[in-house]
């Protein structure tokens, strides 16, 4: 299952780790492909990482979380926090 079918599915502490495991495992992948074949520097990861930092994953998840209305409007706080975590992937 990808990552968005994943998040549709988070509603609880169970569905939540089970999302920022397959988040990780993401990651792992694409740091693996990208040992392989790196990326135009310009452009996203393998696995469309936009942040390899720790900083700049954050920086972006804050800046999703401040400018995304779905992320606001969200109500159940575990998928929230899913969607803060995918915000460090894909924002920038």
């Amino acid at each position: 299952m990808d990552l968005l079918d994943l998040i549709e599915h988070v509603n609880d502490e169970e569905s939540f780790l089970a999302f920022a495991k397959a988040l990780e495992e993401d990651k792992r992948d694409e740091s693996e492909k990208e040992k392989r074949k790196t990326s135009n520097i310009y452009s996203h990861g393998a696995n469309g990482w936009q942040n390899a930092s720790i900083e700049d994953f954050l920086e972006s998840a804050i800046a999703f979380a401040e400018d995304n209305a779905t992320w606001q409007i969200e109500t159940n706080l575990w998928k929230k926090f899913a969607l803060f975590l995918l915000g460090g992937k894909i924002y920038e």
